[in-house]
């Protein structure tokens, strides 16, 4: 008798024999992401100032892509890593404000390890919502220690979060974060497989990092940025010793897939490998940074890979390494790197590979994206394409458009055909939601508001107009102007409403509201509470807009009943008694059990 289909399947099996049975043991994955470190940033790419030794001997022991790429800014890259998907396909078009939160119904690597018996624990910087169901916790995380939003202002005794509760912590936070996740892992070590995330801060300012790394670069003839941008991979590189040295120790090396990467190009003008572009740009130097896996007995050491590939392939390529089946999810963009990865790959196929730098402010004529294949790569900015033969000009220096017409009108196509499967014309400002099941309190921060009137007359945000992350309301002058947000009520309930102010002496007394749909409660406030700036030592900018304030108070004005559904909520100053009303940090919903 034959059995074709059990043939077929034997012969599978035993073609890709290393990797299943690698898989059946369900490898550990250690995922290293770094923020602004640049594709230049580590020596053996060439850098002769810096020293990353534990990144080198990585890259040495399995393999290094040589053309990878990622989305020009912070949370775009992470919610491709995560889901697959192009980062608009996802919900995310911005690094603040609420437009770096994904949609929660995305399926995430967390999730899909979970479903397939994983422990799975992010320790750093999540950049992709904050409030349940968008928090880490609610995308598949059993265990979150970091912070959420896009930056964070204190680098020592950082106040972080565990969980959704507050955290106050000593030293520097990169020590900090590997601490926890060395704990993670050291708990769930011989119990199951596990999935540590670990989204590192830095080289991200602001400039702080340990004396002893930034004298270090003393005397290198390099600028001050450059300078602690160095002294701070430096002392990730020691981190990341940490966690390796910790898998030696557990004998967990062998079974744990290790992979490094970075989440755009360089953030200053330093050695960037003589390419065009650094962070924020859709240049080659804007978007190709390193990518290092290591996991022994399946990829061999010392492997070099030169096709393209992108963060969209991480999941597909890790649910594969891991034995675990894909969930059911939106179509993904990605692609498995796996024959890449065990040299069975045969006239592997061309692609290509978008880049947006969509905001919430583009529009089709301010526009700036890019193609890449193998060879080429196209860039549009301001309705204008321009095309680069890599290969020949890795420098991107002689646009060679005029030239190929067919080539770029392709690329000009399959642009606009791919951003408008996207739904990006389409994307807004995510509601905030509230009343999720995990009973959490909702804190509704102040950069994530909009102003009325929208210019901010009679009202600002401390350092920047557009309410950068960790900013807050001030200068608040006219009754008229006021900060509102749209919430998305889970659940019908009774919730507690409190802000998170401060008050200069000058004006006690006032009265403020908060309005939620045609609800309404106010108090007035008759202390003064208002401590001044706390700033922080920078290495590099005598003031570099983190700074905070040493206290808040809170203020409760009282309980509304809110009905699910979308709903508005304002905060009204009633009266201005002096010249100005409260600085605004936050409102807080808590549900009345």
């Amino acid at each position: 008798m034959r059995f074709p289909g059990l043939v077929a399947l034997l012969v599978a099996v035993f073609a890709w024999a290393p990797h299943a049975a690698a898989a059946a043991n369900h490898p550990n994955v250690l995922l290293i992401i770094t923020d602004d470190q640049g594709f230049g940033d580590v020596a053996s790419h060439g850098n002769p100032h810096i020293h990353t030794p534990v990144h080198d001997q990585l890259a040495a022991s399995g393999v290094r892509f040589d053309r990878f790429y990622v989305s020009p800014v912070c949370a775009p890259t992470r919610a491709s890593l995560l889901t697959g998907r192009y980062d608009l396909r996802t919900g995310v078009f911005g690094v603040t404000r609420g437009y770096e939160t994904m949609s929660a119904d995305e399926v995430t690597l967390a999730e899909a390890l979970k479903a397939g018996g994983y422990r799975t624990g992010a320790f750093g910087k999540w950049h992709n919502g904050r409030h349940m169901p968008n928090h880490p916790n609610g995308q598949g995380f059993d265990e979150f220690f970091g912070f959420c939003g896009g930056h964070w202002n204190r680098y020592f005794d950082a106040n972080l979060e565990h969980n959704g509760e507050p955290v106050e912590t000593k030293g520097y936070i990169i020590d900090t974060l590997t601490d926890e996740a060395m704990k993670f892992i050291q708990t769930n070590h011989g119990k199951q497989p596990w999935f540590c995330y670990v989204p590192y801060n830095t080289p991200h300012s602001p400039w702080r990092v340990p004396d002893e790394y930034w004298k270090k670069y003393a005397d290198k003839d390099l600028d001050d940025m450059a300078r602690c941008a160095y002294a701070m991979v430096e002392n990730i590189d020691s981190n990341m010793g940490r966690l390796l040295g910790l898998l030696d120790k557990l004998k967990a090396t062998d079974n744990t897939i290790v992979i490094f990467m970075t989440d755009n190009g360089a953030n200053s003008d330093r050695f960037n490998a003589g390419m065009k572009g650094r962070k924020g740009s859709v240049d080659e130097g804007g978007v190709r940074v390193p990518l290092f896996i290591r996991y022994p007995g399946v990829i061999k050491p010392e492997t070099k890979i030169s096709e393209i590939a992108a963060h969209i392939d991480l999941f597909p390529t890790l649910l594969e390494l891991c034995g675990v089946p894909r969930p059911r999810t939106a179509p993904l963009d990605g692609v498995s790197l796996v024959p890449l990865l065990n040299r069975t790959a045969k006239n592997w196929p061309d692609r290509m590979i978008f880049t947006d730098r969509f905001t919430d402010r583009s529009t089709r004529e301010n526009l700036k994206g890019a193609v890449r294949t193998q060879r080429w790569r196209a860039v549009l900015s301001r309705t204008k394409w321009s095309l680069y033969d890599m290969p020949s000009d890795p420098g991107q220096k002689n646009n060679v458009a005029a030239e190929n017409p067919e080539i770029v009108k392709r690329f000009a196509t399959a642009y606009d055909k791919w951003l408008e499967g996207t739904g990006a014309w389409k994307l807004d400002y995510h509601p905030i939601p509230v009343g999720h099941p995990a009973g959490r309190a909702v804190e509704a921060p102040a950069n994530e508001a909009m102003q009325h009137p929208a210019q901010g007359k009679g009202i600002n945000y401390k350092g920047s107009p557009a309410g950068f992350a960790n900013t807050w309301i001030r200068e608040w002058t006219d009754t008229e102007s006021y900060p509102h947000w749209k919430l998305d009520v889970l659940n019908d309930g009774r919730y507690a409403v409190e802000i998170k102010y401060t008050l200069s002496a000058e004006n006690v007394g006032t009265r403020v509201a908060v309005e939620i749909g045609a609800q309404r409660v106010e108090a007035r406030l008759d202390y003064a509470f208002d401590l001044p700036l706390v700033h922080k030592p920078n290495h590099v900018l005598p003031a570099d807009g983190y700074e905070e304030k040493a206290a808040w108070k809170w203020a409760h004005l009282g309980e509304v009943t809110l009905n699910k559904g979308a709903t508005e909520m304002k905060v009204r100053a009633l009266d201005i008694p002096g010249k100005g009303t409260i600085d605004l940090k936050s409102v807080r919903l808590t549900r009345v059990q």
